[in-house]
């Protein structure tokens, strides 16, 4: 991993939350590195994170006063959780323990630490630690899955030996993979607008009143009762474009293959295995306003054998006779009646990205493509980041590599400035105008 130049946060003003946890003593280093390149660094501890680290090592480190009490009468009387929430360029926790976690999900304010995160109107990066089953758990996962949503950025955890002695995915991101997480965070604008992951024109709830409906993970096309044909997809993207909806006031239905991930929270979500089922749930959630495609739909299935197909000697290996299945997308799309002001689908290929999702746009007979890069080197699959291009028939809008909740955010914001200026005709050739 590479990283930047000794300068690279010159003049940033960064507040550094510290958990409670064994990696406390990482955000030391944490520190000292941030201010090698020209960072400003206040410091909040935990009553948990004093236990493992003083005070005093911050401060000595940062140059700041150390901040622990939310009842300190100097500083409250200057409402002093307000102004070090909103001093900062970024947030930072780190560690950010299972607790922590816990407590920002459910938004508590029953401390400094959680009175300021829940007071800032800056982005917040998020470096999580703690034992793999306590990362694991779907409590936790749940947590993070609602952070997410919320438009929290994350950096690891990373996999390898914990203080306990167990290994797995626990550990806390090295200070400078943290180093460089704040870097990219920094680039965007970091300024969130009321309500927070609604910027620009979603800012008051501006879908209220409006029907969003989304697809989103794999389908699972059963070959026996053991074995499927199916993808990679996650389900993220589509998960954090349908939270996305709900928090910008629409009424929102969220149609989901089986993915490992939380529902969003205000969505209401139909679960389903295969293609069939899922356009037969997206046909039940009609009439729709705006309808996003976000699911990777398998395009073929096979007429699944009742029993479990055995392997043996004397046997050969069975002929799938594959059937194609239904295009949603387009079905969709081309419907004459009931259609939806606006269709979205996505485009996940490996090469000549671009080529392929102008020709899918033509084929499907829909709105816009959202198209990404699926090959190995892109690491999309599975991961918090995406790297998309909008594709209309008017032109290319190419977007840099943002964390998924991020894309979501500004694709609503893209697709509610359509609606809102009428820029679509239901006539069966729907157009959208240059992104």
């Amino acid at each position: 991993m590479g990283f930047s130049d000794p300068q690279s946060l010159s003049g940033k003003r960064i507040l550094l939350v510290v958990g409670g946890g064994v990696a406390a003593y990482k955000a030391l280093e944490l520190v000292r590195r941030l201010r090698e390149r020209g960072a400003g660094v206040r410091a909040v501890l935990t009553a948990a994170a004093a236990r493992f680290v003083t005070p005093l090592s911050f401060a000595s480190l940062s140059g700041e006063r150390v901040y622990e009490d939310l009842f300190s009468l100097t500083d409250e009387q200057e409402m002093g959780h307000i102004r070090l929430s909103r001093e900062a360029d970024l947030v930072v926790v780190a560690p950010a323990t299972a607790h922590l976690l816990a407590r920002m999900a459910q938004g508590l304010a029953d401390d400094l630490a959680t009175t300021l995160l829940l007071a800032t109107d800056k982005r917040t990066l998020l470096a999580p630690a703690m034992n793999l089953r306590m990362w694991l758990h779907p409590a936790t996962q749940r947590n993070v899955a609602t952070l997410r949503g919320d438009g929290a950025l994350f950096v690891g955890p990373d996999e390898g030996e914990m203080a306990c002695g167990e290994f797995g995915p626990g550990r806390m991101a090295e200070p400078l993979a943290i180093i460089a997480a704040i870097e990219a965070a920094l680039r965007e604008n970091t300024l969130l607008p009321l309500p927070f992951a609604a910027q620009g024109p979603l800012a008051g709830r501006h879908l209220a009143g409006r029907h969003v409906l989304v697809t989103s993970g794999p389908t699972r096309e059963p070959i026996d009762p053991a074995r499927y044909l199916s993808n990679r997809s996650s389900g993220k993207q589509g998960h954090a474009i349908a939270a996305a909806a709900a928090r910008a006031g629409a009424r929102v239905t969220l149609v989901s293959g089986p993915v490992e991930i939380a529902d969003p929270p205000g969505v209401a979500t139909r679960h389903v295995e295969t293609a069939q089922q899922m356009l037969a749930a997206v046909e039940a959630a009609l009439p729709a306003d705006i309808f996003i495609g976000a699911a990777a739909v398998a395009d073929w299935r096979v007429e699944p054998s009742a029993d479990k197909i055995k392997k043996g000697a004397s046997r050969a290996p069975p002929t799938l006779v594959l059937r194609e299945n239904p295009d949603i997308l387009a079905s969709i799309a081309q419907r004459r009646e009931g259609r939806p002001a606006l269709v979205v689908g996505f485009a996940a290929e490996t090469r000549d990205v671009l080529a392929h999702a102008q020709e899918k746009l033509a084929r499907k007979g829909c709105d816009l493509i959202v198209a990404n890069d699926v090959g190995a080197a892109a690491g999309v699959f599975g991961a918090d980041s995406n790297e998309v291009h909008l594709v209309s028939r008017a032109g290319v809008q190419s977007w840099p590599r943002l964390d998924k909740s991020e894309v979501a955010a500004r694709l609503l914001a893209y697709l509610f400035e359509k609606l809102a200026a009428g820029q679509t005709r239901r006539d069966g050739d729907a157009v959208m105008e240059t992104p």
